[in-house]
């Protein structure tokens, strides 16, 4: 459950620099549209939030 919360938290925090920053372009439109299926429980949200997990847990297993 953390890490959905954090995920929407970080999008959240990095589409608010974007806007307060340049305004929102369109590399900023792609954080601001996951930010919102996070945020939405329409039929795409499951597979784009077991992305974020996928993506996650490879980030989260590399060693440096």
């Amino acid at each position: 459950m953390i890490l959905p919360i954090s995920g929407v938290v970080l999008l959240g925090i990095v589409c608010f620099i974007f806007c307060r920053k340049d305004g929102l372009k369109t590399s900023h439109l792609l954080c601001a549209v996951l930010f919102g299926f996070y945020l939405a429980s329409t039929a795409v949200a499951p597979s784009i939030k077991a992305g974020g997990e996928s993506l996650a847990s490879l980030l989260g297993g590399l060693r440096f």
